[in-house]
């Protein structure tokens, strides 16, 4: 019954984390501190991506008919931002601003720091949106639907594998605090591994996690040589580049 009430209580941590889905003090209680930590909700990432997917997904499903794919894509993909906050687009809008700032790594984590988009994070945001709008708008709403509740679920998933293999740039910050214990990583492999096969073939499933993989190993590659290592910037663009990878993934997999 306690493990119960703790796995309750991680899952709505997760939640307050990573939407702004209102929750009741009691559940939403407990420290953030290290954000990947055993009790900071860390291994259930995945399941409330693929819970807010399923939340976009559904809306593209209802609009479809009356909106047509592109508009009901737009509207899901807008909802995908709003339930989130923005919180992985204003990371990858930053990390684009710092790809395109001159100067050493101060400079670029300054950059990064700044609450100001420039544009390089305009740019970012802009192929960002266009390519996973056009990618749900390319399948079907059944396999679009399936399709959000992978990428979603697999994006949060990716950015704990970049948080494990990473170190913090900075000695404050979400990047500093987000420390993924081995059996978080776990329990959320598990997740995703079990939502990427349950809402797609084999074929496909596996793909977008070796899509997430990718991501994770490319963003944390560029992180060590730019930045020093992670920042909640980096983590945040992990998952928005995820999410569009998979999308992509999926659309080419689907054939003609």
């Amino acid at each position: 019954m306690e493990a119960l009430r703790r796995a309750a209580s991680d899952l709505a941590l997760a939640v307050t984390f990573l939407t702004i889905l209102p929750l009741p003090a009691r559940a939403a209680h407990g420290s953030l501190g290290v954000v990947g930590g055993p009790r900071s909700g860390a291994a259930f990432f995945p399941l409330v991506g693929a819970l807010v997917g399923a939340l976009a997904g559904g809306v593209l499903v209802l609009a479809e008919p009356a909106l047509g794919p592109l508009l009901a894509a737009t509207l899901a993909v807008t909802v995908l931002v709003v339930v989130t906050g923005a919180l992985h687009q204003d990371g990858l809008a930053d990390c684009a601003d710092g790809l395109g700032a001159r100067g050493g790594t101060a400079n670029r984590l300054a950059v990064m720091r700044d609450s100001a988009v420039g544009v390089f994070g305009v740019l970012a945001l802009l192929a960002w949106g266009l390519l996973l709008v056009g990618a749900l708008a390319g399948l079907d709403s059944t396999s679009a639907l399936h399709a959000l509740i992978t990428a979603a679920a697999t994006g949060r998933w990716s950015a704990l594998l970049h948080g494990a293999v990473a170190p913090p740039a900075r000695s404050d910050g979400l990047g500093a605090a987000f420390a993924v214990s081995r059996s978080a990583f776990a329990v959320a492999t598990v997740i995703a591994a079990a939502v990427a096969l349950l809402t797609n073939p084999p074929l496909q499933g596996l793909a977008t996690l070796a899509a997430g993989a990718v991501v994770a190993t490319v963003v944390s590659l560029w992180a060590r040589r730019s930045l020093g290592g992670r920042t909640g910037d980096t983590l945040g663009a992990t998952v928005a580049l995820t999410e569009t990878v998979v999308c992509l993934t999926l659309l080419a997999l689907a054939g003609p």
